[in-house]
């Protein structure tokens, strides 16, 4: 039960009261998620860490001045864009070095933020890395690797159609409407209270086997974060090992992140895939800079090429625009990234209120940016975003 850090009288920002992700409390909230929800840990490497240099402040407001036309016609600069997103940080990398790097509100350098469905492609990366492998088959049943689906929507849809969203399932990714069945996946993967009376699933693994089949698979690109749970389930099983062991192996330990990080657990301790994940702005930077580099880091290959070329072709356009994404003409979605095929070669992980880590190959830039805006659904944001990003990216290219 924590006050607001703004100097005003507020209302305690307490979990079990579910007003955290509300216009201002989320502020603080999505800098101090472990001290609201239960959380497991992702452990980072002390002895790898990696550090930047602080950017060069002539540097930094050159870049504040880039100006750019947002989509809505207006005239807004690098700097102002910032507050107008909301954002609670944002880090730059050009050619592998910190160009900018700014905290904002109640983010810290060494304070963990929201990711939300960023989650989902640190997720799918480990699961494409394990198709490449071979220890996972992405033209195999769900069912095969999970029985426990069998009479669920995901029974005959295959590993690929999971990992592309391309399931049909009876369920609404809807952030506005409590009543909605993104709320009641939330509430069942511990990122959420239970309102008084509610006798919904309890866990997730019990809210997957609760779902039904509605349309085809494979016919349209179909957002829907269960898509994401159901996929951290067949890892975990498969290597014997939980998501944040695997994320601390495979990664975290592996490219010299500063902090640990952390992930939202249910009522059993399964950890939430789809949404859960904390970490600092810095080391998802550092991830952003692994695929920019094809996987490499340091010299050292942790992430196949291979699978980082995959997600950079992009997935089907035509399956992509059922999505109804208007303000993503263009984009395709493969292995949980959503891929733009712009002039640079743009790939992205996106985030409800903000969330973004933008990684532009042909630019040689990352940008990573922790946001708490009011409104969940990025269409509040990417009206300013998107020409920003990509004015960046063509100031520094």
């Amino acid at each position: 039960m924590t006050p607001l850090p703004t100097g005003e009288s507020q209302p305690p920002i307490r979990f079990e009261d579910d007003r955290f992700f509300d216009y201002p409390a989320i502020r603080w909230s999505l800098s101090h998620l472990p001290e609201l929800a239960r959380t497991t840990i992702v452990k980072h490497r002390p002895g790898a860490r990696s550090a930047w240099g602080a950017a060069d402040a002539s540097a930094q407001a050159a870049l504040d001045a880039v100006s750019f036309t947002d989509m809505d016609g207006h005239e807004r600069t690098w700097s102002a864009s910032l507050a107008d997103t909301y954002a609670d940080g944002i880090l730059v990398l050009h050619r592998g070095r910190c160009v900018y790097e700014k905290y904002f509100g109640a983010l810290q350098s060494d304070r963990p933020h929201a990711c939300f469905s960023i989650t989902k492609s640190y997720v799918a990366t480990l699961a494409a890395s394990l198709v490449h492998e071979g220890a996972l088959d992405d033209q195999a049943r769900i069912s095969h690797y999970l029985p426990e689906l069998a009479d669920t929507a995901f029974a005959d849809a295959s590993l690929r159609e999971v990992m592309d969203m391309q399931v049909g399932i009876e369920y609404a990714e809807n952030y506005a409407d409590p009543k909605t069945d993104f709320w009641a996946y939330s509430r069942a993967s511990g990122l959420r209270p239970y309102p008084s009376g509610d006798s919904g699933p309890r866990t997730i693994h019990e809210y997957l086997r609760g779902l039904k089949k509605a349309g085809d698979h494979g016919a349209a690109f179909a957002y829907k974060s269960v898509n994401t749970e159901v996929l951290a389930w067949i890892i975990t099983r498969v290597c014997a090992e939980s998501l944040s062991a695997l994320l601390s192996r495979r990664i975290w330990s592996r490219i010299g992140c500063e902090g640990d990080a952390n992930l939202v657990v249910d009522s059993e301790g399964t950890e939430m895939a789809g949404a859960g994940l904390s970490a600092r702005l810095r080391d998802l930077a550092r991830f952003g800079e692994l695929m920019r580099c094809e996987g490499a880091w340091q010299s050292t290959q942790v992430i196949p090429a291979a699978v980082v070329a995959d997600i950079r072709r992009g997935g089907d356009s035509g399956r992509f625009v059922h999505g109804g994404y208007k303000l993503l003409g263009g984009y395709s979605y493969r292995n949980m990234w959503w891929v733009s095929h712009n002039e640079f070669g743009l790939f992205e992980a996106r985030g409800i209120h903000g969330q973004r880590l933008y990684i532009a190959p042909g630019a040689e830039l990352v940008i990573a940016r922790f946001a708490s805006h009011p409104t969940a659904a990025n269409s509040a944001n990417d009206p300013i975003s998107l020409p920003a990003f990509l004015a960046l990216a063509r100031h520094l290219a």
